[in-house]
């Protein structure tokens, strides 16, 4: 059986994330402390205790979402003996990329906090608020074909892309708020349904480029070296081991398109991965593999009994 561990994105989030974690292995204090302090903040107490519009703040969010999903990978090792190295992939969706990396020890957790911090700001500063908009087109007829017609309608008005492709029945577009409402029109023209989604900025779209450019200064000094597990990119879909190209595609990610379906389907069917594992909070990411890859098995490992339960498994 071939695993992949896969690391949630932001939407995962919630307050007391990490907290049964904290209180039942030493390993996940370590994590959640180590990230408090790396950026200065009591993260782990935000984390614990809210409030929650707090927490949602993307430039909160992001790291926090990575210390849970590290705290999990942690005592996983220590307490369980599972390493990364069980694992024949690593893969993360959007800011879930830069956990991966670190579960995979091609980034320092406390580089990865900081790194993130910054991405959450970078992306918060680009665009004014009100300014940019994402909506989430849903129901059997959603594909990329269909989400590609409603973004080049919406293109007529301003910026407007797809930004996330994670499975069939969800596609996300993103970019100017009035172009991301005639794309609506369209997409609900070509028989999808479309929600507009409670996010701060235009993320994974061009309007986003002030914070790649911020982000591309600040990973060409952060150390990167190849992950023990090859990295599935949301950029390429195709693994890859090499430092350099990490540190481009991770640059080029905060204005691209977050290839979640394609990602899955390369590591069912190419790269043989049977199992997937999702570490971290929520189940989001379990329940995209199981619409595009069924045949796969896929497990969210939240609480301390999932853990035990995964190892005991293998």
């Amino acid at each position: 059986m071939s695993l992949a561990f896969i690391f949630p994105g932001q939407g995962s989030q919630a307050i007391g994330m990490g907290a049964d974690l904290a209180e039942a292995f030493p390993a996940a204090r370590e994590v959640l402390q180590e990230v408090d302090d790396a950026l200065g903040q009591h993260l782990s107490r935000l984390m614990r205790d809210g409030p929650e519009d707090e927490l949602t703040l993307t430039e909160n969010a992001q790291p926090a979402l990575m210390a849970t999903s590290l705290a999990v990978m942690r005592a996983l090792e220590q307490e369980f003996g599972v390493g990364v190295e069980k694992a024949a992939f690593v893969a993360g969706h959007s800011l879930g990329e830069y956990a991966a990396l670190a579960a995979a020890g091609a980034i320092g957790l406390g580089d990865a906090a900081r790194l993130l911090k910054l991405r959450g700001q970078a992306m918060q500063r680009a665009v004014p608020v009100g300014a940019g908009a994402m909506a989430s087109l849903i129901g059997p007829k959603a594909d990329v074909a269909l989400a590609e017609q409603a973004a080049a309608a919406g293109a007529e008005v301003g910026v407007c892309v797809v930004a996330n492709d994670n499975n069939q029945g969800n596609v996300v577009i993103s970019g100017d708020k009035a172009a991301v409402d005639a794309a609506i029109v369209k997409a609900k023209e070509l028989g999808a349904r479309a929600i507009l989604l409670n996010v701060s900025a235009p993320f994974h779209c061009p309007l986003m480029q002030p914070a790649a450019e911020e982000m591309a200064r600040a990973l060409a000094e952060a150390r990167i070296q190849a992950p023990r597990a090859p990295l599935v990119p949301n950029v390429t879909a195709r693994p890859t081991h090499d430092p350099g190209e990490i540190r481009r595609l991770l640059v080029e990610q905060v204005t691209g398109r977050v290839r979640w379906r394609e990602s899955v389907a390369w590591l069912a069917e190419t790269g043989g991965v049977t199992r997937f594992a999702e570490a971290g909070a929520g189940k989001v990411l379990s329940g995209m593999v199981k619409r595009i890859a069924p045949d796969a098995e896929a497990v969210a490992l939240n609480a301390p009994a999932d853990l035990e339960a995964f190892a005991k498994s293998l």
